[in-house]
């Protein structure tokens, strides 16, 4: 399932791919990491890229970061074609790799200059102070990165991505070994850089961040899109909702009112109830529970989040 129809790329997305292949390898031991892939990044997103491993979210990065090459199809970044406008199409995008490659040698601020160099940033257009205070590494400016935590490392690559001051942002596991109170300052400051305008794509295993952050979802598996859209629309796709009963009184079994739903127990004084919202009204759920004759000492619902559609999603095409 392709996202988009095929067709020329559109100038006005942050970033669009059509009928984008990769394949590694040639004869029999060729494998297609990625199988025509059409996809669009509305500019302004912050836009989540999902997919179990090998499903090809790093292999795409990497090809509209210059690090691969693909086999066919056509990509572009802020409406510059990667192979006809390779020099703004690089420029345009700032990349936070999974992998902590950092110069042990280099302090924050070597390393930012340096990246600012390599970009062609003039001297005094360089952000180096402001960037470092940003991701919360001023006070460690001076020091060697291999003196840095995990945490720090990981943030010190997002300053590095943002030397150019790209319009587009990607975050490739950003979260990954970074503890929770670093973690909530990364956001922060990754949301104040997207409501300035800055289009961010998001890839994580960490689907709750996704589903708090994203206003736009792609989930990939085995190198296609299999879903794409906004994460409201996403989520409402599963048409699911559990009612959870704590009970008074033991349950040696379901009772018999609760036939038309699908029900468990979860022990002998708790009870799931899972309905469609699309074709039964929670007054019936609540009409079953009252002919149950139950003791109900408590009642919750549970909405279906994007880790339940992200698994019915992938384990389906597994």
């Amino acid at each position: 399932m392709n996202a988009v129809a095929s067709g020329p790329a559109r100038h006005d997305a942050a970033l669009a791919v059509r009928d984008l292949v990769k394949v590694y390898g040639s004869g029999e031991t060729a494998k297609k990491a990625l199988k025509g892939i059409s996809l669009e990044v509305p500019r302004g997103s912050f836009f989540g890229l999902l997919g179990p491993n090998g499903a090809g979210k790093s292999t795409l990065i990497n090809i509209l970061a210059g690090l691969a090459r693909k086999t066919s199809g056509q990509a572009a970044i802020w409406g510059y074609d990667i192979d006809s406008d390779t020099r703004l199409a690089r420029a345009a995008i700032g990349v936070v790799p999974q992998e902590l490659n950092l110069d042990p040698f280099f302090t924050p601020r070597e390393a930012l200059e340096f990246q600012a160099g390599l970009y062609g940033v003039p001297r005094r257009e360089r952000r180096t102070e402001e960037i470092l205070a940003a991701v919360g590494l001023l006070d460690k400016a001076d020091a060697y990165a291999r003196t840095l935590s995990g945490g720090m490392r990981r943030r010190l690559l997002v300053a590095k991505a943002l030397v150019h001051a790209p319009p587009v942002l990607v975050l490739d596991e950003p979260t990954a070994g970074v503890d929770i109170e670093l973690r909530q300052q990364l956001w922060s400051y990754v949301r104040q850089l997207n409501e300035a305008g800055t289009t961010v794509v998001l890839t994580t295993h960490y689907l709750e961040e996704a589903e708090a952050l994203c206003d736009r979802i792609a989930i990939i598996n085995h190198g296609e899109v299999v879903a794409a859209d906004t994460t409201p629309v996403l989520l409402k796709r599963l048409d699911r909702k559990d009612v959870i009963l704590t009970l008074g009184a033991d349950l040696a079994a379901v009772p018999a009112a609760f036939a038309a739903l699908q029900a468990e127990l979860l022990g002998p004084r708790q009870l799931k109830l899972q309905y469609r919202p699309s074709r039964t009204p929670f007054a019936d759920v609540l009409n079953c529970i009252q002919g149950a004759g139950l003791e109900i000492l408590d009642l919750s619902t549970q909405e279906a989040d994007l880790e339940d559609l992200f698994l019915e999603l992938t384990r389906k095409r597994t």
